[in-house]
């Protein structure tokens, strides 16, 4: 049985770094090869993946202009993350798509796992990969999450703001993280009808749960971050020190 790990990171983010092998001037830097500890956070993810003996083949999903200039730079830099089969995929508009080309260009048997993970999460821990992967095999769909520790209000939007409707128990509250694993059925049968219908989920679980298939959740950790905005990065630089001490 396969694991596959998709990662989507062709989105633009913010304007935190610039794209490997191209001049700033002619092409929107990218948040995920922002340097963390003098390395890009995407090599930082990828390291992660790499370490966990289950997963047996990585695609990174990027901008056609970014592949060649990050290949090299994998090569050169992190050539411990080739002891598993890496390969590269161009990138859509959005997230969504992404995930999709990816999954058309993987081989996969109906009960391989494929795992999800944002390009800009670099400190998933091995325990909660190799967590996912266990819940996605045993029922067909996982996500990291973390239970909801602040009040959750639901409100309506008017034009002066927002009005509070109700209060939410934060005992059925989970906050969504990744990595999200699930059966290659499974993700394939979801993300097929979601094109079918032209529907955009906000995430592969969202897609699974529209497609009629239960999610099981797993612990996540307060320190799998994603990193979206130049503030994340003391928390980042913070959480990297402590993990080399």
């Amino acid at each position: 049985m396969k694991v596959i790990v998709i990662i989507p990171a062709a989105g633009l983010g913010t304007r935190m770094a610039p794209v490997p092998g191209a001049k700033a001037r002619n092409a929107p830097p990218s948040k995920q090869f922002t340097e963390l500890g003098g390395t890009p956070i995407l090599i930082h993810t990828l390291r992660k993946f790499a370490s966990v003996a289950a997963v047996t083949e990585i695609w990174i999903a990027l901008r056609e202009n970014e592949i060649a200039g990050f290949r090299s730079r994998v090569q050169s830099e992190a050539a411990d993350i080739l002891k598993k089969d890496v390969d590269f995929v161009i990138g859509g508009e959005h997230r969504q798509q992404s995930v999709e080309n990816a999954l058309r260009k993987i081989s996969a048997a109906p009960d391989d796992i494929v795992i999800v993970h944002d390009a800009v999460r670099p400190f998933a821990t091995p325990e909660i990969i190799e967590e996912v992967i266990e819940a996605a095999r045993k029922y067909g769909a996982a996500i990291a999450g973390l239970p909801a520790v602040d009040t959750v209000k639901q409100v309506e939007r008017t034009a002066d703001g927002a009005l509070i409707k109700a209060t939410i128990p934060r005992a059925s509250i989970v906050m969504a993280q990744t990595p999200q694993g699930f059966r290659y059925s499974v993700i394939k049968k979801a993300f097929d009808e979601a094109s079918a219908d032209g529907f955009l989920g906000t995430d592969e679980a969202s897609l699974v749960e529209r497609s009629g298939h239960e999610v099981a959740v797993v612990m996540g950790s307060p320190q799998n971050i994603k990193i979206t905005s130049p503030s994340d990065m003391d928390l980042a630089e913070f959480y990297l020190q402590s993990s080399r001490r």
